[in-house]
Parts: C-alpha cells; sequence; structure tokens
C-alpha cells in the first residue's frame, strides 16, 4: 500500500502535476480526434469523388442490360475495373453473382453492412483486412438511358489503403506523447519552485516558533507583501512580543519570589537558632514541669524542630532555583556512605543495606547523603517495615533502590510524589516533613546527571535512582 503524501509541499506538486497531466492528456486527446477526424473526413471525401468521377466516365453498354441485350460478362467487369482502378487501390465489380478478378482482395472482406447499403448510394466504411486499415468505398452503377438515371445491377467496390493516413496518425500520437511528456516534466518543475516559493514563508514560521520553544523570544520575522502569509507573519510577531513581555514579567516576579523565599529563609536562621538554644534547655526540664507543661514544651520542641527542617529545605530549594548549586564530585565507598547516612540519624536498626562492599563511586557526598537520607526518612515516615536499601554497580552508572513494605502511594498520586509540596492523601496534610524531601532529593540526582523513579510494589513502593559515572 502506497502511503499517502502528509507534506504539504509534496501535496502542492502532486496536486499540481496532476492537475498539468490532466490538461495535457485532455488537449492531446481532444486534438489527436480533431486531427484524425480531419484526416478520415480527407480521405473519404477523396476517395467517394474519386469513384463518382471513375464511374462518371464509363461508357455504357459494357455488355447491355436492356431487353433483348446479352448481360456483362467477366470480361467487361474486368474492363470496369480498370477504368475506376487507379494508383494505391483495388477493385471489385459483381453483378448478381457474376465477379471480376479477385486479387489480393475479394468480396468475402466486403462487409455485409456496405454490401447492402450500397444498393441505395455511395457509401464507405473502414476495415482492417490482412493488419492493414482500408477504406471501402462501394456504390450501385447507374447510366443515363434517354434523359433518365437507372440502375445496371452492377456494384463496384473499390478498396483505399489508409497507410498514409494511419502514419500520420502514430506520428501525431508520438509527438502528443512527448510534447505531453515535456509539459508535464515541465509543469513538475515549475511546482516544485512554486511550492519553494509559497512553503519558504511556512518554513520560517515553522523555524521561528522552534525558536520561540527554545526560549528565543526576541525572533521575529520580517513581512514581505500584503497578501494573507505576510498577514500572518505580523500576527505572529504582535504574538511573539506578547509572549515576551508576559514572559519577561513572570520571570521577573519569579526571581522576587525566589528572592523574598531566600531571604526569608536566612533571616528565619537567627530566630530559629535562638529558640532551638532555649528549646534545648527546656527540654532538659520537662521531665519536671507538671504534665500539662511538659506535654506543651515537647509541642513547641517539635514544632521548633519541623519549623527548622522547612527552612533549610527553602534554603536548598532556593539555591537549586538560583542556580547556584554546585556538585564536588570525589570517590567514594557507597556502602559505607550510605551506612553513615544511617547511623547519623538513628536508623540502622530500621533499615537493612544490600552493598557490596568493594563498591565505589564518584559522587557528591554530602548530597548523595541527602538524596538516600530523603529517600528513607519517606519510606520509615509513610510506609512500613522493613525498608531496604541496595545499591550495585551498572554498565554505565550506579543504581541504589529504597523499598519499603507499607499500603504504597496511590495510584493517582504517583506522577506528583516529587512536585514541591506534594502530600499523597488528605491524612498527611498535617504529618511531619516538609513536603520538598522528594524534590530536593530529585534536584540532587539531576544535579548528577542522574534519574530518579518510583513504582510501586506489592507490598510497598520502590523507589529507583540512578547515577552515571563521572
Amino acid at each position: 500500500m502506497i502511503p499517502r503524501p502528509t507534506g504539504l509541499r509534496a501535496r502542492l506538486v502532486i496536486t499540481f502535476t496532476l492537475v498539468a497531466v490532466t490538461a495535457s492528456l485532455l488537449v492531446a486527446t481532444i486534438g489527436f480526434e480533431l486531427a484524425k477526424a480531419a484526416l478520415v473526413t480527407r480521405a473519404e471525401t477523396t476517395a467517394i469523388d474519386l469513384v463518382t468521377r471513375a464511374l462518371g466516365d464509363i461508357s455504357f453498354p459494357i455488355g447491355t442490360l436492356q431487353q433483348g441485350e446479352a448481360p456483362p460478362t467477366a470480361r467487361d467487369l474486368d474492363r470496369m475495373v480498370d477504368a475506376l482502378s487507379g494508383p494505391g487501390r483495388s477493385v471489385l465489380v459483381e453483378y448478381r453473382g457474376l465477379l471480376s478478378a479477385e486479387g489480393r482482395l475479394s468480396m468475402s472482406n466486403v462487409p455485409n453492412e456496405l454490401y447492402g447499403r450500397a444498393k441505395q448510394s455511395v457509401v464507405t466504411q473502414r476495415k482492417v483486412i490482412h493488419n492493414e486499415l482500408y477504406l471501402i468505398v462501394g456504390a450501385e452503377v447507374y447510366r443515363e438511358n434517354t434523359g433518365s438515371t437507372e440502375a445496371t445491377g452492377l456494384r463496384a467496390f473499390a478498396f483505399f489503403p489508409l497507410t498514409d493516413e494511419q502514419r500520420q496518425l502514430d506520428t501525431l500520437r508520438t509527438t502528443l506523447a512527448q510534447t505531453g511528456t515535456v509539459i508535464v516534466l515541465i509543469a513538475l518543475v515549475v511546482a516544485l519552485l512554486s511550492a519553494r516559493q509559497v512553503l519558504l514563508p511556512v518554513r520560517r514560521l515553522s523555524a521561528a516558533a522552534q525558536a520561540l520553544g527554545q526560549g528565543r523570544l526576541d525572533t521575529r520575522l520580517p513581512v514581505h507583501g500584503q497578501d494573507e502569509l505576510a498577514g500572518l507573519t505580523a500576527r505572529f510577531n504582535d504574538a511573539a512580543a506578547a509572549l515576551e513581555l508576559s514572559v519577561s514579567e513572570l520571570r521577573s516576579l519569579e526571581a522576587l519570589s525566589r528572592r523574598f523565599v531566600a531571604d526569608v529563609s536566612h533571616e528565619l536562621r537567627t530566630p530559629l537558632t535562638a529558640m532551638t538554644a532555649v528549646a534545648d534547655m527546656l527540654s532538659d526540664e520537662a521531665d519536671h514541669l507538671p504534665e500539662a507543661s511538659a506535654e506543651a514544651v515537647r509541642l513547641v520542641l517539635r514544632e521548633i524542630e519541623r519549623l527548622r527542617g522547612l527552612v533549610e529545605h527553602l534554603i536548598e530549594i532556593s539555591r537549586f532555583d538560583a542556580g547556584t548549586a554546585t556538585l564536588n564530585l570525589e570517590p567514594m565507598n557507597v556502602a559505607e556512605a550510605i551506612q553513615d547516612c544511617l547511623d547519623v540519624r538513628g536508623w540502622s536498626d530500621q533499615v537493612k543495606v544490600k552493598a557490596s562492599q568493594g563498591l565505589t563511586a564518584n559522587l557528591d557526598t554530602s548530597r548523595f547523603d541527602v538524596i538516600v537520607a530523603n529517600l528513607v526518612g519517606n519510606a520509615l515516615k509513610h510506609g512500613q517495615p522493613p525498608v531496604v536499601v541496595s545499591a550495585r554497580a551498572t554498565e554505565n552508572g550506579l543504581e541504589v533502590k529504597v523499598r519499603d513494605h507499607g499500603k504504597g502511594i496511590p495510584r493517582e498520586a504517583l506522577p506528583h510524589v516529587f512536585d514541591r509540596f506534594f502530600k499523597a492523601g488528605a491524612g498527611r496534610a498535617r504529618s511531619h516533613g516538609s513536603g520538598l524531601g522528594l524534590a530536593i532529593a530529585r534536584a540532587n540526582v539531576q544535579l548528577h546527571g542522574g534519574t530518579i523513579s518510583v513504582r510501586p510494589q506489592n507490598p510497598g513502593t520502590l523507589f529507583t535512582v540512578w547515577l552515571p559515572h563521572s
């Protein structure tokens, strides 16, 4: 099955060429038929004229046909054939079953229809005989008798070969075919040039739209003429200018927002430090306070710790947004790095590690620690034991997997787990955590040039991190 052309240029060229081919065929067919009709008409007129004049020149009787007269003999018919014959034609004469001498052509070559109509007038018919086309002229032979015309009973049939006419038609057909081919080729070239000229503004618009999509918002196109494409180009320029203005405003607002978040986060550090110091003092005295006061102190301590984590996460996110996050790569033992991450946070007893002690990789130690801590912390908070961390070397990098065996993340929430401040389920809206941990883990993975993904398991959830060799 031939595929349909989908490109606008291909369709324009095909349409233009089809129109040219159709027009050429139509003109060639009409021209050929007109020429053929003219040649046949001329040949018939000439043949009838020759036969009529030849019959008019014959002196009668050639054998008499009136009462008391003897019928014509075969020799009489042959003399009549000689009188009607001429260059390039053959003649047969018939009288009530008596025939003139037959040569290459005979009465069997005369169509029955023509034979019957020859009683009434001079008639013609074309027929292919021995692979050659002939024009057969048939006529009843009349003679003048005392001022009137009477039939003699003789019928003459003249065979005119149409070889010359057929040769002319073949030459004309060949010429028309060659001319049509040239016209189609010219039409194809014109179609290609026209399509190129017509589609050039479209290609420019496509390239400009691609440039806009790549962030070059100052892209503009020159406007030529006042046709529809010129109007489209002008509207494209207007849309690009409006888009550039809107994006500039959005970028300014985004920059202000990032700077505000970063400034607020840094400003909160100082009071948080003081609050943490006071909270540590209160923590030491909480056991000596009344139950209600002690519970209030513990609540304040938890919220201060949560606030401190949120501020740290906001500061880290602001670094990524500002593009100031850096990567300091160094060789490290992966199994030891994972174990150190768990030991520092007191998670060693809750997490099982599967990693070869000889496994090493070239990574940013602190950022790898953040990745593992956020994934394991998420599994411990929202999943169920056992939580398993596994690491292995792949052909072109390092693969780290973190799996828990809890209820798992709802499928509709999976595409959003790495979004900032996203928490799966209404019950987690007030859960401990900032909602930024997985977003920070993904940012650190991407800073390494790697990927991170999440898949549901039965039971639990599996996070997979791939970090390339550096």
